[in-house]
Order: C-alpha cells, then sequence, then structure tokens
C-alpha cells in the first residue's frame, strides 16, 4: 500500500482497529500522521482509541454476526486486532473470500488469540525451546498435570486473557484450587481451559519487538528493536526499561526464535509469507540459554517504552509496517516506564501531581483517558530517558509515584 489517500474522501486509506485501549490509541495517532482515516472499535463507550479515532464503534467483538456486519459497513482496507476477545474464524472468513486484509493474518490473529495455539505452534511445530507445559480443562487436570511432572512452583493461565488476567504462582497444593478459580475469573471469554507451565529459573525476562516491513526494495524484512527488560506482578508489568543489557550469544538466539515464530504467523491463509506488522516477543532468559514465552501480533505493552526511546515508537513501526513502508527501529536513548494505576473503584476519576510528575528530569507522562476506574487498572504510565538506563528507570518511577488518581 505505497499510495495513501485522504481522510473522509472518497479516496481515503481506512483502517479499522478491533480494541481500543491504550495501546490501539497510539497506533490510531500514529495512522492518522500519515493521512489515514481510522475506525476505532471496543465493547465500551468512549474507550481511549475511541476519543481519537474518526469514526467509534461500540460492540460485542466476539459476536461473528457483529463483527462481520460491522466490516462489511465499513469497509476498511485492514482490520488490526488489538486484543484477543475477537471472532477470528469470521476474520478468517473474510480474509478468504478476499473482503479484508488482517494485520498480519488472519491465521495469526486465530494461532494468538489464545495460550494453546501459540504455545503448540511454538514448541510442537517450531520446535523452539519453552517451558514444559500442559493444557487442563478442570481443577482434577490441573492437580494431575502437577503432579504428573509439571511440580512447584508452576504458572496457571487462561488460555485466552491479557495484561496477565487470571494468571497465579502455585508453591504448593493448597494453592491449585484457588488458581483454577482465578484463572476462570480472569479469562477473556468462559472457556474453561488452562495451561499450566513448569517455573523456568530465569536471570530475567524481556520483549523482543519484532517487525516484519517492507523495505524500499518491495521485500519483506525482519526489524529487531533493542531488547526491553521488564517487571511483572501477577502477570501485569508495571515497569519497562531499553536497553535490556544481553550476551551477544543470547540475543542472536532470541532474535532467531523471534524470527522463527514470526516468519510463521506471517503466512498467510493463501500460504504467501505476505503478514506485516509489529510483534512482542516474550523469552525468558539465564546466561546464553532463552526461552520462547508468548507472542502478540500487535504493539506489547511493555512496549510504551518506545515513546521515549526510540526514533520510531513501536506504535509508529505497527503503522508503517501495516501500511508497507520503511521503518526504523534505531534507539534513540535509553528510557523507562512505570504503571500508574487507578488506585480506586469509580467512574471520571481526576489526577492530581501532574505538574510535581512532571518536574522530575527527562520525563513524560501518558494519561489514557479509560472513562473508568479499578484499583489495578492502567490508567496512564511515566516515562523517564537517560544516558544511564537505570537513573530512568528511578526517574519513570518516581514521576508515576506522583500522579494520584481520586474520585472527583
Amino acid at each position: 500500500m505505497t499510495t495513501l489517500g485522504t481522510p473522509l474522501s472518497s479516496h481515503a486509506t481506512k483502517v479499522m482497529l478491533l480494541g481500543s485501549g491504550e495501546l490501539g490509541k497510539e497506533v490510531l495517532i500514529a495512522l492518522q500522521r500519515l493521512g489515514v482515516e481510522t475506525i476505532a472499535v471496543d465493547r465500551y463507550d468512549n474507550a481511549p482509541g475511541q476519543q481519537v479515532a474518526h469514526h467509534s464503534r461500540t460492540i460485542t467483538m466476539s459476536d461473528p454476526a457483529m463483527l462481520r456486519a460491522l466490516i462489511e459497513e465499513e469497509k476498511p482496507d485492514l482490520v488490526v486486532p488489538e486484543i484477543e476477545a475477537i471472532a477470528t474464524p469470521m476474520l478468517e472468513v473474510l480474509e478468504a473470500t478476499g473482503s479484508v486484509r488482517v494485520i498480519p493474518t488472519a491465521r495469526a490473529t486465530r494461532l494468538t488469540m489464545d495460550r494453546e495455539g501459540i504455545r503448540r505452534l511454538a514448541a510442537e511445530t517450531l520446535d523452539l525451546p519453552t517451558s514444559p507445559y500442559q493444557f487442563c480443562d478442570s481443577l482434577a487436570e490441573l492437580q494431575a498435570a502437577i503432579d504428573a511432572g509439571i511440580g512447584y512452583p508452576c504458572i496457571v493461565k487462561p488460555v485466552m486473557s491479557s495484561s496477565g488476567k487470571g494468571q497465579s504462582k502455585i508453591s504448593g497444593q493448597a494453592d491449585v484450587a484457588p488458581a483454577w478459580h482465578h484463572a476462570m475469573a480472569g479469562g477473556r471469554v468462559s472457556h474453561g481451559r488452562v495451561i499450566v507451565e513448569g517455573f523456568i529459573d530465569f536471570d530475567y525476562e524481556i520483549t523482543l519487538l519484532t517487525v516484519r516491513a517492507k523495505g524500499a526494495d518491495g521485500q519483506i524484512g525482519t526489524h529487531f528493536c533493542e531488547p526491553v527488560g521488564h517487571i511483572q506482578v501477577n502477570g501485569d508489568y508495571v515497569e519497562s526499561w531499553q536497553p535490556h543489557p544481553m550476551s551477544p550469544q543470547a540475543l542472536a538466539k532470541a532474535q532467531q526464535i523471534a524470527k522463527a515464530v514470526t516468519d510463521d504467523l506471517g503466512v498467510g491463509l493463501d500460504g504467501q509469507s505476505s503478514g506485516l506488522g509489529l510483534f512482542g516477543v516474550e523469552l525468558f532468559v539465564k546466561g546464553d540459554q532463552v526461552w520462547f514465552s508468548e507472542v502478540s501480533p500487535r504493539p506489547h505493552d511493555t512496549g510504551l517504552v518506545t515513546l521515549t526511546t526510540q526514533v520510531q515508537s513501536e506504535f509508529e513501526l505497527h503503522a508503517r509496517a501495516i501500511l508497507g513502508l520503511p521503518v526504523n527501529t534505531a534507539l534513540r536513548c535509553p528510557g523507562a516506564s512505570a504503571v500508574i494505576y487507578g488506585g480506586v473503584d469509580a467512574q471520571g476519576v481526576v489526577f492530581d501531581g501532574v505538574a510535581d510528575a512532571l518536574s522530575v528530569p527527562n520525563t513524560d507522562l501518558r494519561l489514557f483517558g479509560k472513562p473508568e476506574s479499578f484499583t489495578k487498572r492502567r490508567m496512564g504510565v511515566a516515562l523517564a530517558f537517560d544516558a544511564d538506563v537505570e537513573v530512568a528507570r528511578t526517574n519513570a518511577k518516581l514521576a508515576a509515584s506522583k500522579v494520584k488518581p481520586r474520585v472527583a
């Protein structure tokens, strides 16, 4: 797509995002800077991305009939899934009939929307190193899997969830039943299925942002951003930084694994390797050993740090790549991000301390504009840059701590 139209005209280039949270909002802004007409879709009104898009639509995206009707009505050039809870079989039908192009492909969207598809692809098809795992359909099966070899400690996750929802670490038998019930409550849909993973004693975990994009010659190439280090609590990221130091051997293995996964996900229903876009590949690292964990075929929450670190943020990279434009993954300066939680359960909160936060050297904020706050809902992020990444981490956390959401 080397020719771009004018928004709100008969020759507009139209992109529809399915899911319009804080990550989708930044993608929409990046697309609009390139003159793209944007359609933000979400399950609730006034989602962050809907506040900036040309058009907003609210539907149940897991309902295939509603999803098909919306796509056929709007006729976007590209459909960009931004969350997991989508009727992916319908996207495959629409892509197969030539009605729409799905980013990166409808097949990739189906495989990655639940942990079973992508884990089986990585471990069983591509033979990549992963933690030991088993899928379970009941509490009894979960206990049996742990007893039969997974062992303690282990991690239990719903097969379909996001941002760590429903995830637990199990240290002993007393934790098993609570972990099962937590997974059932935290899944995107009522699926009744979990993955239990053996615990890897890793040194650190990273996100390797990997981009499939066309170069000036029109050929698809794979590009890597500098590794993003991050800390997660109960599966939800709380801070990230870039770059994270790695040995040359570990970095080479990480890039090899990321390329293998994204090359496969780039293959469409027609068998052609045509899928474009940015992928967040999560990896565990111990010394020079690297294990595949998960992949998202879209910008990653830990990659919010790239808003301050890179020449082109992960959102700009995604926008450019899906439009068939060249990308630049160069690092501009080391930096860090730290999450700002809601702290309260309320509608339309206000934020105190914004000026104090921005008084911390070399910092910036993104307040997402979510209409409803929850105690542990991510409502914003603090960003900081510095030649010393540890200084940036300290400043990002300090800035985040000064922002105080409260009931108006």
